[in-house]
């Protein structure tokens, strides 16, 4: 029993090995497999081998193995398609540095909006310029509708804190509504506000002040897709 787990861990940390080049586009995906095929073989020989001590663990871990890898792999496929259209559709705003596209360890997309281009100061009304750009987010969402959505609102630290957590609430709200007039199930979406509380940068500069105004997008996808 020990000597197939051991197996099977060294399979895993092949597999990781296998995709550590940081420039391979399809990086998050293997390395998910991987690490999916990993827990899927241990779990795989542990309950193989409670069932049948000769050769339940053995085929235990090749089964679950071969489902873990392909469990982690489904997720991983499914974000980088995700992501490669949201590259591809929001290729412009990224240019001009108004909107982010970032892939994160675990497989969530966040999506940061710069408030200057989508909203008024002191608003919580979209700007009309900035609807072309969250009806692009919300036609790809559509088509994309394992996930959970989380909206997040973010101010600089001018003004009382109560009212900058006010507005970053309404400015999530405001984006959240538009998604769901688009055809985003409202169900799928979580808004939110932190007010002046998670700066990406210091406010005793206006830049700093810039890049703290924002509102971001968590898509979270679900764990049983394949």
């Amino acid at each position: 029993m020990n000597r197939i787990i051991i197996l099977g861990v060294a399979a895993g940390l092949t597999l990781t090995a296998c995709v550590s080049d940081p420039n391979d586009p399809n990086k998050n995906t293997k390395e998910k497999a991987a690490v999916g095929a990993t827990i899927g073989a241990l779990a795989g020989a542990v309950i193989g081998y409670q069932g049948d001590h000769s050769g339940g663990a053995l085929r235990g871990a090749l089964i679950g193995g071969a489902a873990g890898g392909a469990l982690g792999a489904g997720v991983g496929i499914y974000m980088d398609k995700q992501q490669a259209e949201f590259n591809r559709q929001l290729a412009a705003e990224q240019r001009a540095h108004q909107i982010e596209v970032e892939r994160l360890q675990n497989e969530n997309l966040k999506i940061t909006m710069n408030s200057e281009i989508s909203f008024d100061y002191n608003s919580a009304q979209l700007k009309p310029a900035f609807t072309d750009s969250l009806n692009k987010v919300a036609d790809i969402l559509k088509r994309y509708p394992r996930s959970t959505i989380r909206i997040t609102g973010h101010t600089d630290n001018r003004g009382s804190t109560q009212y900058n957590q006010q507005l970053s609430e309404q400015r999530a709200q405001a984006v959240k509504w538009y998604l769901s007039d688009r055809g985003v199930d409202p169900r799928r979406i979580i808004a939110e506000g932190r007010g002046e509380l998670q700066p990406r940068a210091t406010n005793d500069t206006e830049a700093g002040r810039q890049l703290n105004r924002r509102v971001e997008m968590l898509i979270i996808p679900d764990k049983d897709i394949q």
